[in-house]
């Protein structure tokens, strides 16, 4: 690999997460918002460090003995792009050599985050599991193996009953860990969780400027193929399933809904929504 492909800093640590091999436990809980590492950080009983380099917020610490890397990814799919490969480089190449090493260590990573609902019958407050990430971003069209990951039946189905437009990124979902995704359902509503490219626009928020699709919440909403639904939207869920799955680690994601796009209700209890939510994933992954 080329330096310039595979960038090492003169610490030893990768280019933009800042972190060394040995700094990476099995347990990596991954949130948008850096201010929401400190949240999870808190309930540790130990930790070892605090780092920050640009957006990239890790904690990295122990609850109930465990240790759990707690590491903001900033928002967006492109952001995932950097997490994710970073983090596989981290515990599957050996970083002096550039080179892959003979066996393959696999991560598990679970996203804490939060989201909008596009259904008036689920409330703001609830939780989302993902059971798959539909990617409208296009960004994941630019690794060679999306379509091994990509569920191709439910995507087509999309596709056909949406009418999705072809001057749009060709959307993909991609399922995640099933045995994370089973772990964490306990916790609320489980279905497809839709990953957008933006917040305004791409997740069709008009302000002044008018979207491309008029109706795509509508029509998103009313996508049902074999008891699949579009529950939320967000910004990170299916590239951190179409990686995870493409360089084999395990994955979830799971959103606390702040809005119902639907009744447009927004909610009034944000931190504490975000605190039950990092507090049952904690419990789930420890027990």
């Amino acid at each position: 690999m080329k330096e310039s492909d595979l960038i090492i800093n003169s610490d030893g640590s990768i280019y933009h997460l800042k972190l060394k091999p040995e700094e990476i436990p099995d347990l990596i809980l991954v949130s948008g918002d850096p201010a929401r590492i400190t949240m999870i950080s808190d309930h540790f009983e130990r930790v070892e460090f605090k780092r920050q380099n640009r957006e990239f917020v890790s904690h990295l610490g122990y609850y109930r003995g465990k240790r759990i890397l707690a590491l903001s990814t900033g928002i967006g799919p492109d952001n995932i792009d950097i997490v994710m490969n970073e983090l596989d480089a981290l515990v599957n190449i050996d970083l002096n050599t550039r080179q892959p090493f003979d066996h393959h260590r696999a991560l598990t990573i679970i996203r804490i985050g939060t989201s909008g609902t596009l259904h008036a019958d689920i409330p703001v407050g609830s939780y989302v599991i993902a059971s798959h990430g539909m990617g409208m971003d296009g960004s994941l069209h630019y690794y060679s193996r999306l379509a091994e990951v990509t569920d191709k039946e439910l995507t087509e189905a999309f596709i056909r009953q949406t009418a999705w437009p072809s001057f749009l990124p060709i959307p993909y979902i991609i399922p995640g860990t099933k045995e994370l995704v089973k772990k964490l359902s306990s916790g609320g509503v489980t279905g497809i969780t839709a990953t957008a490219g933006g917040f305004y626009g791409p997740q069709g928020r008009e302000l002044r400027l008018k979207g491309a699709f008029p109706g795509m919440l509508d029509v998103m909403a009313g996508f049902s193929y074999k008891n699949n639904r579009i529950i939320n939207f967000e910004m990170e869920t299916s590239s951190l399933y179409g990686l995870g799955a493409m360089l084999g680690h395990k994955v979830a994601s799971i959103c606390v809904l702040l809005a119902n796009r639907a009744t447009g209700e927004y909610t009034r209890t944000i931190k504490e929504d975000e605190e039950k939510l990092i507090g049952f994933v904690l419990n789930k992954m420890t027990e």
